[in-house]
């Protein structure tokens, strides 16, 4: 399924990263798992072994790479839109000790991460729910060191998804394509608690442009938000 690990290595030295052969069988474990339960549920339209490497895997183990400080030892890390698991799961293979919470608002992504949480022998939590209704939930608000969000949603709109989960001098870190700016997501930052704190540029090996936006938690979220989402869509902050 994916390229073999003798190929795979030097891509990942060269990206700074240092992934073992057993980590390696992990995500090739899961990468077969992924393309054969895609038949039967729409989870990715990436399906070449190469491709997840890259795309999926190289990107997803970048975010620590990248924003280490970030990710204190035991952090509790809540990964929204997780879909079929990027980045949280790459992240929960690598640092065993962080408390992983995947969301997602459709079910059939949750089973699905739920059974490879099973075949890989992982412990993360699988958690049905959209963001807007979870983010009132005291067992949710503001209970995270570290929110991560892969796309998803325009950063405005994304930043009220994502900060109420935050604690308070914890970070939510955006990962985004090529051309999406931060600036028409400072005033939602603000109001929602945040400081932008900076940005990574990157690039995956097939030379594809990539950048994380580092938020920090500086105050505590108003309560009237998130907003519904029909609000949220219709009028971003």
């Amino acid at each position: 399924m994916l390229p073999e690990f003798e190929f795979a290595s030097p891509l990942f030295t060269a990206a700074g990263l240092d992934v073992s052969r057993e980590t390696y069988q992990k995500l090739e474990d899961y990468a077969a798992f992924l393309v054969e339960y895609n038949e039967k549920v729409n989870l990715t339209a990436i399906t070449d072994g190469d491709s997840i490497l890259k795309k999926h895997f190289i990107d997803s183990l970048l975010l620590h790479h990248l924003c280490e400080p970030q990710f204190p030892q035991g952090a509790a890390l809540l990964d929204i839109g997780s879909g079929a698991g990027f980045p949280g799961v790459p992240l929960a293979l690598l640092r065993q000790d962080l408390q992983i919470t995947l969301m997602d608002s459709l079910n059939k992504r949750i089973v699905f991460l739920e059974q490879l949480r099973e075949r890989l022998g992982l412990q993360y939590s699988a958690v049905h729910g959209r963001a807007e209704e979870l983010a009132k939930k005291p067992e949710f608000r503001e209970q995270f060191d570290i929110v991560t969000a892969r796309a998803v949603a325009a950063l405005p709109t994304l930043a009220e998804y994502s900060l109420p989960f935050v604690k308070q001098g914890g970070f939510w870190l955006a990962m985004k394509g090529p051309g999406e700016e931060i600036r028409p997501a400072l005033q939602a930052i603000r109001v929602l608690g945040g400081e932008f704190a900076e940005e990574k540029q990157y690039r995956l090996p097939d030379g594809e442009e990539r950048v994380i936006y580092v938020v920090k938690k500086t105050g505590h979220t108003p309560t009237k938000f998130p907003r519904n989402s029909g609000q949220i869509k219709s009028k971003p902050l």
